[in-house]
Formats: structure tokens, C-alpha cells, sequence
């Protein structure tokens, strides 16, 4: 199987997106937020529209009127050098405010965001007696290193039925688990978190393609994994129609569709394509010819 490099960012936003929809009309989320000229760039930047506002999620909580998050996807390295790096941009966004103390520390936060527990830094800050705190299972405050309050989030320890969704930013996903988050999410209503969703499940789907076998003869999950995608794929129809499936992907990615979704898309059609069962379900769901599924594995 070719293979297919993970988009883990868009997945991450949608994460964040989702994790904070409770709170989302006070908030302002902006992906990577650039400070000047790249490659200075927050992964991602949340603004409270209402400073004083409490946010319900336990991420938020932490959460001021301007909030830097530095994400790092599985592989990635998350150590003091990054927790230097993060503060400095957190020290440009300040002081990139046209107003002397505009923008005040104590309204400016840092979260560092990764999936599992960073052990060396950890040992890194307790060796150096900075205080550590643990409110929330897998959410961890670092006091009195940093001019700005400081929070570091694993997110495999986190609480999976109120933190599903950055829980499925995994490479070691369980059976069981990716069952729950395509339950969970099948059952998102509205375009908007629709698309979200489908965001965060084509990242858990490309990086864990191995669960796609098991779950090929699984007819009933198939169809909820569909469900899920349905609008995604269909764009890629309509667009394959008119314009060839090449150029079709292309104007889907001009549209603001990123490469990983649309490949994740046609993966999960090319995985549950060997199973006659659920191919004809997807056929007759999609309106496909033989000739359109042909095409799409190709």
C-alpha cells in the first residue's frame, strides 16, 4: 500500500474545535497564527472574545484572553527546547501589540499539547524545582518558569468520554476505541461539526490503516465510517465528474480541502471495496457505476 503521509495539523484544529464547541461562540480559534513572516508561525492561537468568560472543558479552563497552543503530533519531540520556543513566540505575540502592555502576561497562556507525558521534561522542570500541578487527569500546570501560565496536556491520559476527539490524534488506536469515536461520531449533526469530524477520522483512519482490516468485514461499522465521509466523497464525485478525478481533487484542494482527507477518503473506499457486502451498500449509497469505483482505486 502506498505510502501516505499523515496531515496530523488539520486533525489537531478540528480536535481543539470540537473539544471547545461548548464554549465556541466566545471563542476565537485562528490556525497558524503567524507572528511576522514564517517560519515564526502558532500552530494554533484562541482568542476569548469575552476575557472573564469561564470555558466548560478542562483545556480551557487555563484558558486567558489570548492563548497560544503548540501541538506535537506522535514521533514529534516535545522538550525544553520546544517549551523555550513557545514561550518566545508567546513573548513576540506580545510585544507585537501596538500599545505598550496592550496586551498583558498574566492575559497571555501556553499549552503544549502532545500525546504522551513528556517524561524528560517533566524530570526536566522537577530537578530545576519548578512547581508542578495536576488539576485534571493528563493535564499538567507548570508554575514559575514562565512569565505566562503554562499547561501541558497528554492527551492518552486524558478522560475519554468528555476528550474523544484529541484522544483520536493516535497511531496505536484500539478496536474498541476507534468503534467508539465512529459511534460518537456518526452521530454529529450539522455541516460545520460534520466537517470537523470528518477531519479528525480521516487522520485516526490514515494513521491507523491497520484497523481498517479488521473492520472490512464489518459491514454495519463500514456503513458508519460512510456516514460519516458521505460529504466528502460526494464531492469528490461531482467533482470527478465534471472535471476528471486528477483535476477533480485538485479544485477539492483549492476549495480548501486538504490532501490527507481526500486520500483518507478514497482509502476508506478502497479498503471496504474487497468486501462484495459492503461494496454494494457503497455502490447503491453513492450512486456509483463500476467504472466510477474503478476509478476512485485506482
Amino acid at each position: 500500500m502506498e505510502d501516505i503521509k499523515i496531515q496530523w495539523h488539520p486533525g489537531f484544529v478540528a480536535a481543539m474545535d470540537m473539544e471547545l464547541r461548548e464554549d465556541r461562540d466566545m471563542l476565537e480559534l485562528e490556525s497558524e497564527h503567524n507572528l511576522n513572516r514564517k517560519p515564526l508561525e502558532i500552530d494554533l492561537l484562541v482568542i476569548k472574545k469575552e476575557p472573564h468568560a469561564k470555558i466548560h472543558n478542562e483545556i480551557g479552563r487555563l484558558f486567558r484572553g489570548h492563548n497560544i497552543i503548540e501541538y506535537k503530533s506522535p514521533g514529534d519531540t516535545l522538550n525544553i527546547n520546544t517549551f523555550y520556543k513557545v514561550t518566545g513566540y508567546a513573548c513576540l505575540y506580545k510585544s507585537y501589540e501596538e500599545t505598550a502592555d496592550g496586551i498583558s502576561a498574566d492575559d497571555i497562556t501556553i499549552s503544549l499539547v502532545r500525546g504522551n507525558r513528556p517524561e524528560k521534561l517533566l524530570k526536566y522542570f522537577k530537578d530545576n524545582n519548578v512547581q508542578i500541578s495536576t488539576p485534571y487527569k493528563g493535564i499538567y500546570y507548570i508554575n514559575g518558569i514562565s512569565p505566562f501560565p503554562v499547561q501541558i496536556i497528554a492527551t492518552n491520559e486524558l478522560e475519554e468520554e468528555t476528550h474523544i476527539w484529541l484522544k483520536a490524534l493516535t497511531d496505536k488506536m484500539e478496536k474498541t476505541d476507534l468503534e467508539k469515536l465512529v459511534r460518537e461520531s456518526s452521530m454529529v449533526s450539522g455541516e460545520y461539526e460534520r466537517e470537523l469530524v470528518e477531519s479528525i477520522l480521516e487522520v485516526t483512519l490514515n494513521a491507523n490503516r491497520g484497523l481498517i482490516e479488521e473492520l472490512r468485514g464489518d459491514v454495519k461499522m463500514g456503513e458508519m465510517i460512510l456516514k460519516v465521509v458521505q460529504p466528502l466523497i460526494l464531492e469528490i464525485k461531482k467533482e470527478a465528474k465534471t472535471e476528471g478525478i486528477e483535476e477533480g481533487m485538485e479544485k477539492g484542494m483549492e476549495k480548501g480541502m486538504e490532501k490527507g482527507k481526500i486520500l483518507g477518503a478514497v482509502e476508506i473506499l478502497r479498503s471496504f471495496n474487497s468486501n462484495d457486502e459492503t461494496k454494494k451498500i457503497i455502490m447503491e449509497k453513492y450512486h456509483l457505476t463500476e467504472s466510477d469505483a474503478e476509478n476512485y482505486l485506482k
